[in-house]
């Protein structure tokens, strides 16, 4: 399982061979606490169009089970932790998050699984496009299926 760390840290030009990278946000900290500024096209690599965050989620459950067509998404823990699977079909992966400075970009047709939520988690959640029903594919089988007919001319690279 991955953690972001400096290390690690990607820019958001998106420089990765995969359709999600971590992400470190820069925070500025002294003796009243710490501050993390986020900007859309700076920090955020596409136009915000709709925040939303998931808490209160019991210990074994799981969320998302989908892919997304052309929305892509950054997942921001604000406090507690959680660990999000990505999937593209070909490869997987799992990221830690556990700190409100360290993030997960994840862009079209990869397949995403949140679980393991602390008690007080609080996953922020932020997208470039609005909530569309359409763009969904909540089951497994039929996202790879779109994966290798579908997704051509999405701009999501298929081997």
């Amino acid at each position: 399982m991955k953690k972001a760390t400096r290390s690690e840290e990607i820019t958001m030009s998106g420089q990765s061979d995969r359709n999600w990278y971590p992400c470190l946000f820069k925070s500025i900290s002294d003796g009243r606490g710490s501050l993390t500024a986020l900007e859309q096209g700076e920090d955020i690599p596409f136009e915000i169009k709709r925040i939303y965050y998931i808490f209160g989620v019991p210990r074994d459950v799981r969320r998302g089970l989908h892919a997304h067509k052309r929305l892509s998404q950054m997942m921001i823990v604000m406090s507690g932790s959680c660990t999000i699977l990505v999937d593209d079909g070909e490869t997987r992966e799992e990221f830690r998050l556990d700190e409100p400075t360290s993030a997960l970009f994840i862009g079209p047709c990869v397949w995403r699984e949140m679980y393991d939520f602390s008690a007080n988690c609080v996953l922020v959640v932020i997208a470039n496009e609005h909530y569309i029903e359409e763009d969904y594919i909540r089951n497994y089988d039929a996202f790879l299926e779109y994966r290798v007919r579908d997704a051509k001319g999405t701009g999501v690279r298929i081997d």
